[in-house]
Parts: C-alpha cells; sequence; structure tokens
C-alpha cells in the first residue's frame, strides 16, 4: 500500500461516500469507513453502509466488511481490506487519529466539523466552508461547479431538488406516505409500472401502499423493516430503465471521490513543499 501512513477515515458509507472510498482505495490509501447502527442509504447497491446490514458488501470489486472493533478496523485497512465501523457518536476518531477525516454525511448543515479533528479534513457538499469548519469543502451540486476544492469558499447551500433524469426530477424518487416500518416487494433492478405497488408502510395495523410516480428500474430501496417518516426518501426509479445502472458508480460519485483525492494530493505536496 503506498499511502500506508496516510489512514483516511469516512464519515458515511452511502452512494457518494463509497465513491470517495473507492477512488481512494484504488489510489492506495488506507480506509475505514464508519456508520451508523441503522443507515438509511438510499441506492444500497453502491454503498458501503449495507455491510452493516449483510457483514459485507461489495461495489465494482472492491468489499467491505463490517468490523466491531477500531483495533480491527486498522489492521484491515492497512492489509488493504476497506472495513465498516459502526460509531454513531464519532468516539473512534481520537481512537484512531487518522491523518486524513472526510465528512461524507451529506448532513447539508453548517458546524458539522471541526479543522481539529485531523491533519486534512474534507467536507462534502452543504454546510461546509473551506477554512472555517474543513480545510477543504467539495462542491456535490450537479452542474458547472460539481467536484471543485474550495480551500477558501463554502460549498453551495442545499437546494432540495433532485437532478433531472430524461426529464424527471421529483417524480423519481420514492417517499413514504407514512410513518412506520417499510417492507418492499421489488427488488433492485426490477421494472417497475407507474402506479404499481412496491412496498408497504406498516404500523398500528395498517398498511399504506408505496407507489411510484414513473415507470423504471428501481434503482435505490432503504433497507427493509426499516423505520420511516412521513415524506422521507425510501427508493428511487431511474426512468432510463437499465439495469447496469443501478449496479455501478454513479458519474457523481465518481466526480465527488476524484474531487476527494485531489485535495489530499495537493495537502500532500504542499507539505512536502514546506
Amino acid at each position: 500500500m503506498i499511502f500506508f501512513d496516510k489512514l483516511v477515515l469516512i464519515r458515511g458509507g452511502g452512494d457518494l461516500a463509497t465513491g470517495v472510498a473507492y477512488r481512494l482505495h484504488q489510489a492506495g490509501f488506507p480506509i475505514i469507513v464508519t456508520e451508523v447502527a441503522a443507515p438509511t442509504a438510499v441506492r444500497r447497491t453502491v454503498a458501503f453502509a449495507q455491510a452493516v446490514f449483510s457483514g459485507e458488501h461489495t461495489v465494482e470489486g472492491v468489499t467491505a466488511v463490517r468490523v466491531e472493533q477500531a483495533a480491527r478496523a486498522r489492521e484491515m485497512a492497512l492489509a488493504g481490506g476497506v472495513p465498516v465501523l459502526v460509531d454513531p457518536r464519532d468516539g473512534v476518531i481520537t481512537t484512531l487519529r487518522p491523518a486524513i477525516l472526510v465528512d461524507a454525511r451529506l448532513l447539508k448543515r453548517p458546524n458539522v466539523a471541526s479543522k481539529k479533528q485531523a491533519p486534512l479534513v474534507i467536507g462534502l457538499g452543504p454546510g461546509f466552508t473551506g477554512g472555517v469548519n474543513c480545510h477543504a469543502a467539495i462542491e456535490t451540486n450537479r452542474g458547472h461547479w460539481l467536484g471543485r476544492v474550495l480551500w477558501d469558499s463554502a460549498a453551495q447551500a442545499n437546494t432540495g431538488i433532485p437532478g433531472v433524469t430524461l426529464g424527471f426530477r421529483e417524480e423519481r424518487i420514492l417517499r413514504s406516505p407514512a410513518a412506520g416500518v417499510f417492507h418492499p416487494t421489488v427488488d433492485f433492478g426490477d421494472h417497475v409500472e407507474q402506479g404499481q405497488t412496491v412496498g408497504h408502510i406498516d404500523a398500528d395495523g395498517a398498511s399504506t401502499p408505496v407507489k411510484p410516480r414513473l415507470s423504471g428500474a428501481v434503482r435505490g430501496l432503504v433497507h427493509p423493516g426499516l423505520s420511516v417518516h412521513k415524506g422521507m426518501k425510501i427508493g428511487d426509479v431511474d426512468p432510463r430503465d437499465d439495469p447496469t445502472y443501478i449496479f455501478t458508480i454513479s458519474d457523481k460519485s465518481l466526480a465527488i471521490g476524484g474531487a476527494v483525492l485531489t485535495a489530499v494530493l495537493m495537502w500532500m505536496n504542499r507539505r512536502n513543499a514546506e
């Protein structure tokens, strides 16, 4: 491993975080991913967060494995693996003392990180300002500025508007029609029709159907049995209807991962020049 002395801790294991982990792992950095006990990742086929539920999960040839101890996570990372550690309170940061901390939780609010947590702290998206609550912020909004490394400015504010796919925005998203427990009746890559029942929200003896607003391939679903609230994003449908898109890292995730890798290498070059 080329950069064995540059341990990277990535907070979050969703699809964007996984794009970051994939890029850095391929470049030779030891990676540790931390997650909450019940991740709400939607694009679980390409999210290392899935390892929390299944024990291990492979994305484009890279396998992440759930571990229970920080020492085991470090050992696995230095051996070239990708450990996923449940750490909802961020307690392992002081134990592991990573050289690089990437906050990829997409919390979309300010003051979610501190430059004091690691020699290099990188924040993804809204809420992060380079030079303020992180050393470098990464722009995550689609458009001309996607993937920019921001050392002294803020990432754009959260628009709350989903990206466009074949002219569809909000229609792509499956939102919970009620509070309760989600039970899907379809799987990733399945073709579904507009108005088809694709799952149920169960609560207090009542069952509310979940129905998509367009036809296409099932691209995202939160984990079965997860407690959800009304209006929560619980899945999405891809109108392109190409199953290969469901099981590969997105262009956006790879762009953001490349930006994080660029920020890391810029930081290393600056340190070497001092």
